[in-house]
């Protein structure tokens, strides 16, 4: 394992500003294939930062007591935002900045953007393949899942049938994605998988075990690791696309009391949970299923405003079993 500093300022307060990897290079040269693992973009995203943990404990271990595993080279970058980590926030302190928003000719020269920057340059050189690990917001807990913009499908599924996720979510370019890693990096001919997971400022252990697995599995088919000693091996992820997505939002305001579970198949007409008016002591809406499907998106904070996203819910092919 080699430790490599990629980006080191001095912030105004005198404290040092790193952004580090650590890698592992292939027992004989020559790699097969360099996969990047990229965490902590948004501060309050802790999922991908215990995953890269337990990815550098499994391949330090790999490491001493079997080398001639490395086939390939994997390198982890697992806090690439280390103020806004320590401060716990989404975006980088004092800048309000979103480092997953700064990539392209409209973004100046912030330090944020300059970090952003750097860390894309070493992404593009050292990568042929890279996992952008993301958790959800303080709303929302997601089920593990691929989202992959429609010009890349074709690349990223078979990629993404091999991660474990629980689901790949085909959506349509927009905006607000040409800033990001991810998209930025796909237009480089680098295949980028970003993966959603969990909620943030926490860790759910048993999210973080199966996406450790998934990753695992993901690096023995690329060819990268010579085995998969440790992990449980990746069941097939259901693939849909945004008009197999059904988004359930609140018709009135209150307090969202959830009946529903993340991960459970509904039915048509099941109950999801109620809102309920806390002021006169009534229930204002009882939520049901609108199709049948996988809930994979849960509102987890219970207040909710007229519109807000409650459920969203995967409607499988009708080809698939």
């Amino acid at each position: 394992m080699q430790t490599e500093t990629l980006f080191s300022i001095r912030t105004p307060t005198g404290q040092p500003l790193r952004i580090r990897r650590q890698s592992f290079y292939a027992h004989k040269g020559n790699p097969s294939k360099r996969v990047s693992f990229l965490a902590g973009l948004h501060g309050d995203e802790l999922e991908g930062v215990a995953l890269c943990h337990r990815l550098i404990r499994y391949l330090r271990g790999l490491e001493a007591g079997e080398p001639e595993a490395f086939l390939g080279e994997v390198h982890v970058y697992p806090a690439v935002n280390p103020q806004a980590l320590g401060a716990a926030t989404r975006l980088w302190p004092f800048f309000g900045s979103d480092m997953n928003r700064q990539l392209g000719e409209k973004n100046g020269h912030s330090l944020p953007a300059e970090a952003s920057r750097q860390l894309q340059d070493s992404l593009q050189r050292s990568s042929d393949i890279v996992v952008d690990l993301h958790a959800s917001n303080l709303h929302l807990k997601e089920l593990p899942q691929i989202r992959i913009v429609e010009e890349f499908d074709r690349k990223l599924i078979p990629l993404a049938q091999h991660t474990g996720a629980d689901l790949i979510w085909v959506h349509p370019a927009s905006g607000i994605f040409e800033s990001t890693f991810g998209y930025n990096l796909n237009r480089a001919k680098i295949p980028t998988l970003v993966v959603e997971a969990g909620i943030c400022l926490r860790i759910d252990d048993a999210l973080s075990e199966q996406m450790f697995d998934g990753m695992v599995h993901l690096l023995h088919h690329l060819g990268v690791l010579a085995t998969q000693t440790g992990a449980t091996a990746a069941k097939p992820p259901h693939l849909v696309h945004s008009s197999q997505v059904h988004q359930v939002q609140a018709g009135r305001a209150g307090l969202f009391l959830c009946q529903a579970r993340l991960g459970q198949t509904v039915q048509e007409g099941d109950p999801l949970g109620t809102v309920v008016d806390p002021l006169r002591g009534e229930v204002a809406e009882a939520i049901a299923a609108p199709v049948a499907g996988l809930v994979f998106t849960l509102r987890e904070h219970p207040l909710a405003y007229e519109g807000a996203l409650l459920v969203r819910i995967a409607q499988p092919n009708r080809s698939q079993p």
